[in-house]
């Protein structure tokens, strides 16, 4: 590309960069933090990258993040002799960010938080941080070992539109310069500079440099302002909580604190440090399927890669923090990873401190287990499933609400529900909904609520997966209350009369057969219902119907099957029936029933016409 080429920005870009220009103001200083984070990851992908192939970096230089200013032109510059960037990566990665984090970013701010710029950088757009200060930001750019000294430039106003062109660039990395605003020249003072970047990027092992203060102007000479010190290496003794606190928002970007952190230095059989962290707030991207993992993996000090889970499970990947070991090779490869001991240890070691924290934080902090709870409770759910092998341990974190709940919170333990059998009780209950409301309002509850038994009410979108999946607890099974039978319920003399009310019903049930054979599979006199007129049963071994719902809303193929119809003799309805089949009363029976447990209608408008007619 020879010439200038002008671009229009993504409608999302030009409405953030509308945002951090006239909108986010409360902590502008947190821009520089983001250009510095975004070199010293260039420079590690760098260090990475040589380890096999030693000819990217020319000259063998030495690998630093400089920062200039120049008062009298207004700038500042930031630059790095890191991987750089291509023609194509700088068109994907800054002027056209197509990824949902930008979209996610302004959905979630409302009013509020629009006045916080930490928000930023949790969500993967903060070189567009740049425009709360700049009036125009240019970035030269060249990637380390390409041909030739031909780079890229890309300019903007921030104003809707950029442009890029082809450019000479003698070095390879990349320079982002800022045109300060004339309101904000505060940041052209290199105390000011220095004194940011001491509070947020002390910790980066690059080497950061700015121009050593001379009374001779002439004499130039840089001098490191950070100390470029692993913080994770350093005694936790000598470390305060206001350090780790910083440590982690400038780890993760996040804008809280987290709710505690494991620091562990292991010396033996392996040699490694590990400073993990549990967000106090779950991040925006939990459930995206492509999202990064929160584990940085360092050799030597020597930074490796991240968004590997090989380190941390699935079901923990809101833990954030690094871990530096001596057992792994530099130039160890993400396959390499996959099936190396070392890695396994340290993984299991890992999940093991991070489940004995949860377990001191429910014993000493029950406040922040609750708060833990409900931002992570879905994803803990997860790991029943998925590790075998700390199942009891996870199970025990569990939190439900209950029948018995007075609202929606999960704070029912599986430990306190079996304690609270009844006597006789042989399953832990549970039913399945989409809503907790329309679990706690389930026709199939009436007979428990009835009888004072307690039920698991899931709605999490985890849920039906778990159960479906858990097996037992403490020796003791779960069961749906919507599927099979529950004679254990009653007692004999209970079981003797409904078999007597059952008999009376059996003409009955055998013309509401013929009606609804398509439908359904059965239809039987209740055990469940004291209230509603009906419900929908599945069997005990077969998919029930907020299960199927699931399956088809994934895409998935979901076999045909029939559900049982209950339906309950004392009530009016039901009782209708004994005097004459009514067609359209035996469908509403139906109807009502697929509503009632969540389901959908084939012809809700049919439904409306039957209704209707009962009524008149």
């Amino acid at each position: 590309m020879a010439e200038k080429q002008t671009h229009t920005f993504q409608t999302e870009v030009s409405q953030l960069l509308d945002l951090m220009i006239h909108s986010l103001y409360s902590n502008k200083e947190i821009f520089l933090r983001e250009l510095v984070s975004n070199a010293s990851d260039a420079v590690d992908k760098l260090k990475f990258k040589f380890l096999s192939d030693d000819t990217l970096i020319e000259g063998k230089e030495e690998l630093q993040i400089h920062i200039d200013v120049n008062k009298d032109a207004n700038t500042i510059t930031i630059t790095d002799n890191g991987i750089g960037m291509t023609e194509a990566e700088v068109n994907k990665n800054i002027g056209t960010i197509a990824n949902s984090g930008t979209k996610k970013f302004l959905k979630n701010l409302d009013e509020k938080q629009a006045q916080d710029s930490n928000l930023i950088g949790q969500f993967g757009v903060g070189f567009y941080s740049s425009f709360i200060v700049a009036d125009k930001v240019e970035l030269i750019t060249r990637k380390a070992g390409s041909k030739g000294k031909k780079g890229t430039k890309w300019t903007s106003t921030g104003k809707g539109k950029y442009s890029i062109e082809s450019v000479n660039c003698p070095n390879f990395g990349t320079t982002v310069t800022l045109h300060i605003k004339k309101d904000e020249k505060e940041f052209l003072d290199d105390y000011r500079l220095r004194s940011i970047v001491s509070k947020y990027s002390d910790h980066i092992t690059v080497p950061i440099m700015m121009i050593k203060a001379s009374e001779d102007d002439k004499d130039i000479e840089y001098e490191r302002i950070n100390k470029a010190n692993a913080f994770w290496a350093q005694d936790k003794r000598d470390l305060k909580q206001e350090d780790y606190d910083e440590f982690y928002k400038s780890l993760t970007y996040d804008f809280e604190a987290p709710l505690t952190q494991l620091h562990n230095r292991v010396e033996g059989n392996l040699d490694y440090t590990s400073l993990l962290f549990i967000p106090s707030k779950a991040p925006y991207d939990m459930w995206e399927p492509k999202r990064k993992g929160g584990i940085k993996l360092y050799a030597k000090r020597v930074f490796i890669m991240e968004d590997n889970e090989a380190l941390m499970p699935l079901y923990l990947r809101f833990v954030k923090g690094v871990i530096d070991t001596a057992d792994l090779p530099l130039n160890v490869s993400r396959e390499i990873l996959q099936g190396n001991k070392v890695v396994g240890t340290i993984r299991k070691a890992s999940v093991s401190r991070v489940l004995k924290e949860l377990e001191k934080m429910v014993k000493n902090k029950p406040e922040d287990y609750a708060k833990f709870w409900q931002e992570f409770g879905m994803v803990m759910k997860e790991g029943v499933v998925e590790d075998f092998a700390n199942k009891d341990k996870i199970a025990k974190l569990l939190r439900f609400a209950t029948n018995k709940s007075e609202n929606s919170t999960q704070t029912a333990t599986l430990e306190c529900y079996v304690k609270s059998m009844q006597k006789d009780q042989k399953a832990i209950y549970y039913i399945t909904a989409e809503t907790y409301e329309a679990a706690k309002g389930s026709p199939h509850l009436e007979i428990f609520n009835q009888k004072d038994i307690e039920v698991l009410l899931l709605s999490d979108r985890v849920d039906e997966w778990m159960v479906s999946n858990f097996g037992e607890f403490d020796g003791i099974s779960l069961k749906s209350i919507a599927k099979g039978d529950l004679e254990d319920l009653d007692s004999k003399e209970e079981q003797k009369a409904k078999e007597k009310v059952a008999k009376n019903f059996e003409k009955v049930i055998e013309k509401m057969q013929q009606i609804l054979d398509a439908q359904v599979k059965e239809i039987k006199v209740s055990s469940r219902l004291s209230e509603s007129p009906s419900c929908l049963v599945a069997n005990e071994n077969e998919m029930g119907g907020n299960m199927e719902r699931i399956m088809k809303s994934l895409g998935q193929d979901v076999p045909d099957t029939k559900p049982i119809l209950e339906i309950n003799p004392t009530h009016p309805l039901v009782k209708k029936l004994r005097t004459k089949i009514d067609e359209d009363l035996v469908k509403v029976l139906f109807d009502q029933a697929v509503l009632s447990e969540g389901g959908q209608l084939k012809d809700p408008t049919e439904f409306v016409k039957r209704m209707n007619k009962l009524i008149n």
